[in-house]
């Protein structure tokens, strides 16, 4: 019998690895692949998730595949005693030091591709758990491989996965479905170098202050309240950093509401949480990448202090943005709920921050269903559904 990795898989050197083997010790278990990292500045991100799922998958139902993506792009079996939490300040990082795997082949199967031996079949994975955020993952990317290898996973498909991830592009769904969202101008990599001047007019006519991101990234990441023309382009710069495709949205006056959405085991329609409204502590301005990662910069008040039949209405847009974008699996729903009584759509996501802490599992714990049964819904789920077109 062979053992793939060095030592066993734990997460802070509590967690047992399930450690996966040739011959299969219990090939009664379905295998599940945790797919986390990538190379993307939400990487970090990533794994804090990836712990948090791991940690709470059955064992005993589950022989659980750690597979991290290094921030090179190289897919490695994790191994060793890594903790995936922000520790003294500093970011996770995926080991590299693993064994190394060539991407799933046929029907799903894993190769070993150890240094100085001749590659060796690790077996068939039954679903895929991509706990990936921003490009290169979370949106279609990861998705369309797997298509491609015919194996399920967890979360949207292809199409719902990259409209998601771009903003502009969601937002023209979204209106294109009746909801309402917000004035926002898209700033794009040609128009930004050629055309600054017709850019920067463009902007202000939607007013000060306004939030400048990169479309295609999350978490925060890149986001900047800009106040005047002055401090624009040097939020434009930031938000290039991380993607050449800007957003600029207008500031909407507003609390932040926010509403998971569920698919369901049958064929009934999609089930949405009971809302969360999201406090910021301290002096920031908005909900940054500390306020949501960082210990005590959030408060979820959940259920959110709002009129019932206002809380109704939000979770009817939840689920409709949800069947607009085609989701499954899971997503969550960020709103404005403006001073006036209007609701705005902020954004979708359709792999939300998923540690035990994040959002949408809260949601979801003050709906009735903790996290560990969030996260066998959503295998079984992907169990359910077949891969290609549905």
């Amino acid at each position: 019998m062979t053992r793939v990795a060095d030592k066993p898989f734990c997460i802070s050197n509590t967690v047992d690895s399930g450690i996966m083997n040739e011959d299969r010790e219990s090939p009664s278990r379905v295998r599940v692949a945790v797919v986390f990292g990538g190379r993307n500045s939400e990487h970090a991100v990533s794994l804090m998730g990836a712990g948090s799922v791991l940690e709470a998958i059955d064992r005993t139902k589950y022989e659980v595949i750690p597979i991290g993506i290094a921030q090179d792009g190289r897919w490695v079996l994790a191994s060793g005693s890594q903790s995936y939490a922000i520790e003294s300040g500093r970011l996770p990082v995926v080991d590299d030091s693993g064994t190394a795997l060539a991407l799933p082949g046929d029907s799903g199967a894993l190769v070993a591709l150890e240094s100085g031996e001749i590659p060796r079949a690790l077996g068939r994975v039954d679903v895929v758990f991509p706990m990936l955020h921003g490009p290169f993952g979370e949106d279609g990317t990861i998705q369309g491989l797997l298509e491609m290898a015919g194996v399920r996973y967890v979360g949207s498909g292809v199409l719902a996965s990259a409209v998601g991830m771009d903003k502009a592009y969601m937002k023209l769904v979204l209106r294109a479905a009746g909801l309402p969202v917000g004035p926002f101008v898209v700033v794009r990599d040609r128009d930004w170098r050629l055309d600054r001047g017709r850019v920067l007019k463009e902007i202000e006519e939607l007013g000060w202050p306004v939030f400048v991101k990169p479309s295609r990234a999350g978490s925060s990441q890149g986001i900047t309240k800009a106040h005047d023309p002055e401090s624009l382009e040097e939020a434009i710069e930031l938000a290039r950093e991380h993607d050449p495709k800007v957003l600029v949205e207008a500031a909407i006056a507003g609390r932040e509401v926010e509403c998971a959405v569920l698919e369901s085991l049958g064929d009934a329609a999609p089930e949405a949480s009971v809302p969360g409204e999201v406090l910021v502590r301290g002096e920031r301005e908005f909900f940054d990448f500390e306020a949501k990662y960082y210990p005590d910069q959030m408060e979820l008040r959940a259920p959110a202090d709002i009129p019932a039949e206002v809380a109704e209405t939000l979770r009817s847009m939840a689920v409709r943005a949800f069947e607009a974008l085609g989701c499954e699996g899971l997503s969550r729903v960020d709103f404005f709920y403006t001073p006036s009584g209007e609701l705005i759509v902020n954004e979708i996501n359709t792999m939300p921050g998923f540690t035990s802490l994040s959002v949408a599992p809260q949601l979801w714990g003050a709906t009735g269903l903790p996290y560990a049964d969030l996260v066998e819904r959503l295998i079984q789920l992907a169990l359910r559904r077949p891969a290609g077109l549905r």
